[in-house]
């Protein structure tokens, strides 16, 4: 009988005594990395399914490179394991036919050419180099083939990344926030073409702060905050747990909210506006609804949460930046007032709200009241200042302005 390796995903035996089959894809067990007395990532285990989009979300030092690098075998992990097709990448036999990776589009010589750059890499992993003319066309630096890197913006840089990725034509891509400095045009691009590539067959783990783009390629979410994991799921169970709500105006929404219930649909509440917000059901119900119990609809609104609105309810409170205030570092110890309460809104989890500064009372100037005054004018007593004595001046001599004037002659003139 074969002893499974540690190096086995979920290193058990099955049935019989045989071991386990590897599973596909991108496996994450229990990753932990200790910089010193700094863990960067704790614990940290997700799956990342074949033939899939998986973005990978935190906030800036959430542990998300560190991930990555060590999943690359980049970084040596203080325990745990990453394994991809069931082994770690360092045993993969043909690594760059296996995983294509962007980690950092600023690591090209900047005095190379791009056909150099990605004639050096396929020579580096056995393939032709008419691989190198292929890729730079497919991500559209054909033009600028011939172009010292260093030259190249930074969009410029994340393509010929990502066609240095693609030079062996892998089954997974691992990509590193590709989305910087890119364009407008270049992000629908992007977007069209991993999404394709997961179409196709390919697999691809994908962080981003873009969320918006995330939002329309990814098939699954792994967010993580603090080196820890937050949520792991599929965009359709995120769909699914944060369902949109639907804001009636009505001429009774009491009557309304009676008539939903009565119909089984019981997750509704009046809002301070006085508009009804009604959860799991569509406007052409609720209007059906409300024709049979003789209330007036004035005017409907869909309210949905998008992706930025979870991610910022699972991952906000690491580095929430307060404002300075009286009392703050110019003024004394302290550092402002506290952030803004949540707000709980019907079928949603909450996020913060924004954040609002109210001086202090002993800051406040009792004659002129109001959210922007923080500062009370300062009474100064009364300084003496005697009349200072000025010398007498001489008139100056007037000068005159107008046509020039003759002089007299004779006896007429100016006496000597």
């Amino acid at each position: 009988m074969t002893t499974p390796s540690a190096h086995t995903p979920y290193g058990g035996a099955g049935f019989g005594g045989q071991p386990s089959v590897p599973p596909a894809g991108i496996v994450v067990q229990g990753l932990t990395k200790a910089f010193g007395t700094h863990t960067a990532v704790a614990d940290l285990s997700f799956t990342v399914p074949p033939g899939s989009v998986t973005g990978f979300l935190g906030p800036n030092g959430s542990g998300k490179t560190t991930t990555l690098g060590m999943v690359l075998g980049l970084i040596r992990p203080t325990s745990g394991a990453a394994f991809v097709d069931g082994v770690p990448f360092a045993d993969l036999e043909h690594p760059a036919q296996t995983v294509g990776a962007v980690l950092d589009a600023r690591s090209a010589h900047p005095k190379h050419t791009a056909l150099t750059h990605l004639r050096v890499y396929c020579a580096a992993i056995g393939v032709p180099d008419t691989r190198a003319t292929q890729m730079l066309d497919l991500v559209g630096l054909a033009p600028a083939a011939k172009r010292r890197i260093g030259e190249f913006s930074l969009g410029m840089r994340q393509r010929l990344a990502l066609a240095t990725a693609l030079l062996g034509q892998p089954r997974y891509l691992v990509l590193d926030e590709p989305a910087n400095g890119l364009d407008p045009e270049g992000m629908a691009w992007l977007r069209d073409f991993l999404v394709s590539y997961a179409r196709n067959g390919g697999t691809v783990l994908i962080s981003s702060h873009i969320l918006r783009e995330v939002e329309q390629m990814a098939d699954h979410l792994v967010i993580i905050s603090n080196g820890a994991l937050v949520a792991a799921s599929s965009m359709e169970e995120l769909r699914a747990t944060y369902r949109p709500r639907v804001l009636v105006a009505a001429s009774d929404p009491a009557r309304l909210a009676t008539a939903l219930a009565a119909a089984g649909h019981t997750d509704a509440q009046v809002q301070p506006d006085g508009r009804l917000a009604v959860v799991g059901l569509s406007v052409d119900r609720i209007t059906t609804l409300a024709a049979e119990s003789q209330v007036t609809l004035f005017g409907t609104t869909v309210e949905s949460v998008d992706l930025e609105q979870v991610y910022l309810s699972m991952t906000a409170g690491r580095y929430t930046a307060t404002h300075p205030g009286p009392g703050g570092p110019w003024n004394g110890p302290g550092w402002g007032q506290p952030p803004h309460p949540a707000q709980q809104y019907p079928g949603y989890q909450q996020y913060p709200g924004p954040a609002q500064i109210t001086p202090p009372p002993q800051y406040a100037n009792p004659q002129h009241p109001g959210p922007h005054q923080q500062y009370a004018p300062q009474p100064y007593p009364p300084q003496p200042y005697p009349p200072q004595p000025y010398p007498a001046q001489p008139n100056p001599p007037q000068q005159y302005y107008g046509p020039p004037q003759q002089q007299p002659t004779g006896s007429e003139g100016p006496s000597a």
